[in-house]
């Protein structure tokens, strides 16, 4: 056989690089290994050393395959190296599922000469298939010689296969090694030989470059003669695939002829070890592997094998779908916040694809801009830094569901809570300057006359929260200015002013009036001072008086206590502070504080206002909904916190979420919004938030849950059913489009033709597509309409096109009598009877009932009439109800009628008279009379038995017999028979038999039997043909061989003949006789040995002759090519 040659790498564990140059084998097909999507690695060409081991390797990607891919490996053209796996060749699968690749391993155990030759491997999909192949040549490890005693078959010489004579002198000169040899090929090729059929050794040689077929055959046959014929070990083998649901448990089981036998079970080539996953179980013959809570990994291929032989199966493992349990919900962010969309699934380790619009997101086309996050069941898909880009429909597929949330995103923007206000302190007190703004991550800078400020030891800045402060301890006039606080990234700024209050020591007289210096910087024109509920007021005035006066602070004419209290007073020589901490709305009022000392005295008044974030709205309501969206409505709050309310902010979620989405963030003025962008369907709750100067409220009651729905569409097929005098019925289809809200009925109103004034005919919606009006005026044109209602509202009415005239229509009676009753009814005893017959007219039929032409009074036969049928119906039938029903119909002078014919009937009475009529030999003559009672229906048949009179046993003779008499054959000669026969009808045999009056007694007669002579039949015929010979086409160099089958006594003589000329004792042919199929065997045909071939067989009765032609084509192989 050729070889390729040898690469430059070699390896005994894993494939080399494939060879440069090399020859192909003739039977493979010329094809290049070019890269597909399918496979990620191919096989390489390799050299594996004789009695190494050497492993080929295959990667096939199946992310864009639908199904699990099959791997195929073969050798040659035909042998599929799948059904030899064992020792010497063995498979293994792994699978990635992160890179959703498979790796297929082919690996050859103590590689052999016969391994040499071309490979392919093919893998196929439900969609898809591809293939490569490689060569594989084998070479002598060192010192090795070549004893195989294949060589011996070769052909001698250095010019190819046909060049030479064959060499037998190694077999000469070695013919002590030739049995050892023979033992070592027994282990390869006889023993592929041997397992194949008849029709394949020719190819089996070819392949393993044997030219002397016919010595091979006839060693192979001696081997087979030797060797004891095994029997089959399995009495029943394995399924060729089962298929399970993944955690659930599977049995594979088989039968062996010996139950004593042991089994060894294989997975993928690997023997399976006992353990709680995996359970042997042995009763009797039967052997079973029980494999528990299967997974992905038992997805493979298992065996069994009784000592040389296997059964062989596939186990396939199917993942339930997953499943959705927490849907995702909407988003609403501002511009540069994280956005998180999570969503729960029922199975951990689940695949979920996310899509934007349509578009897949995976992380090689996410980027940096999305991150994806398993946690269990959970899967979260983060959007960093939120941007307009961003906004769309996101999508979360799994192989059982999929569920979808909207994201909107609005520009950022920075929200003035509490601004920083002016502040005028003395000498070595602490000024404190605070803000509020609505981002507590937003930072800011500090600013004193347009430098910023810098943290000391005197100089502390702090930020809590949405809170900025900038702390000054011990004041100095150099620390007078204008501060400002910038927040970093916004176009704002805030700003206050610092003034420094200097003390000075004047002379006064010693004797001064008390003076109240209040300070109304920043205050109305009133003294109004405002504080938020729950601050802390402290308000300090400066008196002045000489000696100190006295101070007294007041509400209304209640004394402030001093020291003490939530309300309280502190003084000193020349400053009294009110105090008030955790300001309630009790606290708001009319203050006033006098000053007196013997000089004189002095008096201030001043009103505290405490103002609060305001209620929640009240009776928040869905008015109406759309298809898409939903109108919400609520009240203003009852207490506007004591400044005017600025707006309200909304925010809803899914039923059963409990996640809330923001819908505005610009406050929205009115008390009534429409939220969009909704899905139809689904059930929302809204809830809404009061806004005013000093904050947003709490949230108010959560509204009532709706759906946003958008009504039907109009019914279809309106028509008039029926009309009376005073009536109209009419009846329609549902809509086309129904939509999530479903229907609740229907409304349906009329109204006289030429008019608009349209009435209602029904006060609730009607669930039936069909309606009666009634209440209608006699000969009115009257026009009707359908309207379909559901949650959403009416849908278009359906208007008949025609107005409808309310008059009762006559219509003449007419019976329609069912198919099955234009017959005559057959009804057994006991059986009920219920017949219903339809009929039509105009105003109602009057239906009457007659038997046999006589009014019907039978109180066992009953009737019902309705406005379209009439019924007649009898509870336990008996033979007297047997006749001809009338039904008549009447309509004022119009009559219609029909006619049903009843029969009941029951099993026959027995046969009279039955007796023995004749006897002779064994045979019985029996004679009867009809019986007397036939049920009321035709006897179809006897059925007679016979009894022994020594047994009593009856036995069944003869069925179904239509004469009253019959024979009665096969009679035991010396006994005595009693007989028995049954009348039969439509419903069975006789209950009763009739018993013969006599019996027949068979007497033993002298029986002789005259043989006929024999007669030897004439065989002889001339030659004739049964298969002719065919027209055949062969390769040059291929041993091919053409039959034909012929018959003819005596033997014919054959002849076989090449384009009329008598082939003699040429060795290059071999002629055949098997019992008259001849064979002619043309050993390596070249293209000389073309023409016409015919068979010719001769005996003394004639002769007969049959002829084909034979094409032999010469083919150029590239390898020789090459090598001239």
């Amino acid at each position: 056989m050729p070889e390729p040659q040898k690469p430059a790498a070699k390896g005994d564990e894993t494939a080399a690089a494939p060879a440069g140059g090399g020859e192909r084998v003739p039977a493979e097909d010329q094809q290049l290994s070019q890269p597909s999507g399918v496979f990620v690695e191919r096989p390489q060409s390799a050299t594996a050393t004789k009695g190494k081991d050497i492993t080929f390797v295959a990667k096939v990607d199946s992310s864009n395959m639908a199904k699990k891919p099959t791997m195929k490996w073969v050798k040659g053209k035909w042998l599929d190296l799948g059904s030899k796996a064992g020792k010497h060749v063995q498979f293994k699968e792994v699978y990635d599922r992160n890179t959703k690749i498979y790796t297929y391993e082919m690996s050859i155990i103590k590689v052999v000469d016969g391994d040499a030759g071309g490979y392919r491997c093919e893998v196929t999909a439900k969609d898809k298939s591809d293939s490569c192949t490689f060569e594989v040549s084998v070479e002598a490890a060192a010192g090795e010689q070549q004893d195989n005693i294949l060589e011996a078959f070769k052909r001698s010489g250095d010019a190819g296969e046909d060049a030479g004579e064959l060499d037998f002198s190694a077999l000469l000169k070695k013919r002590e090694k030739k049995q050892k040899v023979v033992e070592e090929v027994e282990v390869d090729v006889f023993v592929i030989l041997k397992d194949a059929k008849p029709c394949d050794y020719e190819r089996i040689a070819f392949e393993y470059g044997i030219t002397d077929l016919r010595g091979l055959l006839k060693r192979l046959k001696k081997m087979k003669k030797v060797e004891p014929k095994k029997s089959d070990a399995f009495l029943r083998k394995l399924d060729a695939a089962y298929s399970v649901d993944k955690g659930k448990k599977i049995h594979l089981s088989v039968e062996v002829a010996d139950p004593n036998i042991p089994v060894r079970w294989l997975k993928n080539g690997q023997e399976i070890k006992p353990s709680a996953k995996y359970v042997f179980e042995s009763v009797g013959n039967k052997r079973t592997l029980t494999i528990n809570k299967c997974n992905q990994s038992d997805d493979a291929a298992y065996e069994c094998v009784v000592g040389e032989e296997k059964s062989f199966t596939e186990v396939f493992v199917k993942e339930p779908p997953v499943t959705i349990t927490k849907p995702l919900d909407d988003a609403h962010t501002v511009a540069g916040q994280k956005v998180e969309f999570e969503v729960e699934v029922s199975e951990e380790g689940a695949n979920v694809k996310w899509m934007k619009d349509g578009v897949e997101l995976n992380k090689e086309t996410a980027g940096s801009r999305y991150r994806f996050k398993k946690d269990g069941k959970r899967h979260i898909l983060i959007v960093n830094e939120a941007t307009k880009d961003d906004i769309g429909t996101y999508h979360a597929l799994t192989n059982g569901g999929e569920s979808k949330a909207e994201l909107e995103v609005e520009d950022k923007e920075l929200e003035v809570l509490q601004s920083i206000a002016d502040l005028t302190v003395k000498a070595a007190e602490q000024a404190v300057f605070k803000c509020e703004v609505s981002d507590e991550n937003a930072t800011g800078k500090w600013l004193k006359d347009g430098v910023e400020v810098q943290p000391s030891d005197r100089v502390k800045i702090t930020h809590f929260g949405r809170t900025h402060k900038l702390m000054i301890d011990d004041v100095a006039p150099s620390d007078a200015g204008d501060y400002s606080f910038v927040p970093d990234g916004y176009a704002l700024s805030l700003s206050a002013k610092l003034n420094f209050l200097e003390i000075k020591i004047a002379y006064v007289p010693r004797e001064d009036p008390p003076k109240i210096h209040l300070d109304a910087s920043g205050r109305g024109s009133d003294n109004t001072i405002t504080v938020v509920a729950g601050n802390k007021l402290s308000l300090d005035v400066e008196i002045t008086g000489e000696p100190a006066p006295t101070v007294c602070w007041r509400k209304g004419n209640q004394v402030v206590s001093e020291g003490e209290g939530r309300v309280r007073v502190e003084s000193n020589k020349s400053l009294s502070s009110f105090i008030i901490e955790g300001a309630e709305r009790g606290d708001e009022g009319l203050y006033s504080i006098s000053v007196t000392n013997p000089a004189g005295e002095d008096t201030a008044e001043l009103t505290v206002k405490i103002v609060d974030v305001p209620n929640p709205p009240e009776n928040v309501r869905c008015t109406s909904v759309g298809e898409y969206s939903g109108t919400i409505t609520w009240d203003p709050p009852a207490f506007d916190g004591g400044v005017p309310i600025k707006g309200y902010l909304m925010e809803r979620r899914k039923v059963g979420s409990p996640r809330w989405t923001k819908l505005n963030f610009d406050v929205h003025e009115s008390t009534t919004y429409e939220a969009k962008r909704m899905i139809e369907g689904v059930l929302y709750e809204m809830r809404v938030f009061t806004v005013n100067g000093v904050g947003v409220s709490q949230p108010s009651a959560t509204s009532q849950p709706f759906m946003p729905i958008a009504p039907t569409g109009e019914p279809t097929r309106l028509t008039v059913d029926d009309v009376t005098d005073t009536t109209c019925a009419l009846k329609w289809r549902p809509p086309e489009k129904i939509g999530a809200g479903g229907i609740d009925g229907y409304i349906i109103e009329y109204c006289k033709e030429g008019s608009d004034q349209w009435a209602q005919a029904n006060e609730e919606p009607v669930g039936k597509n069909q309606y009666r009006v009634k209440g209608l005026p006699l000969g009115e044109r009257m026009l009707f309409r359908v309207t379909a209602v559901n949650i959403a509202g009416r849908s278009p009415p359906a208007t008949l096109s025609q107005a409808v005239t309310i008059r009762e229509v006559v219509e003449n009676p007419k019976i329609r009598v069912p198919r099955h009753l234009r017959s005559k009814l057959i009804a057994r005893v006991g059986e009920k009877v219920n017949l219903v017959l339809p009929f039509q007219g105009k105003p109602r039929p009057v239906a009457t009932w007659s038997k046999d032409g006589v009014l019907l009074e039978d109180k066992t036969v009953g009737t019902r009439t309705s406005d379209v049928d009439a019924i007649l119906f009898i509870r336990s039938a008996e033979r007297t109800h047997s006749g001809k029903y009338t039904l008549s119909v009447r309509v004022e002078d119009t009559l219609d009628s029909a006619d049903l014919h009843i029969q009941v009937v029951e099993k026959p009475g027995p046969p009279v008279a039955v007796r023995v009529a004749d006897v002779w030999g064994t045979n019985a003559a029996l004679e009867w009379k009809p019986p007397k009672d036939d049920g009321n229906c035709e006897i179809i048949g006897y059925t007679v038995q016979k009894a022994d009179m020594k047994t009593k046993d009856w036995f069944t003779v003869v069925e179904h017999n239509r004469r009253p008499g019959c024979t009665v054959s096969d009679l035991v000669m010396g006994n005595e028979y009693l007989f028995r026969v049954f009348s039969e009808n439509i419903c069975g045999l006789s209950v009763v038999p009739g018993i013969s009056e006599n019996t027949a007694v068979v007497t033993k007669t002298g029986l002789s039997h005259h043989r006929p002579p024999f007669k030897e039949m004439d065989v002889n015929c001339p030659p004739k043909f049964t298969a002719p010979l065919m027209d055949r086409s062969v390769v040059a160099g291929y041993s091919t061989a053409i039959s034909c089958a012929v018959r003819g006594c005596p033997k014919p003589k054959i002849t076989w003949m090449k384009n009329n000329m008598i082939i003699g004792e040429d060795p290059k042919f071999m002629m055949q006789n098997n019992q008259g199929v001849l064979t002619l065997s043309i050993r390596k045909p070249g293209a000389f040995d073309g023409g016409k071939y015919s068979c010719r067989a001769v005996n003394d009765l004639g002769e007969d002759a049959v002829e084909c032609k034979l094409e032999v084509h010469v083919v150029q192989e590239k390898g020789a090519e090459t090598k001239k």
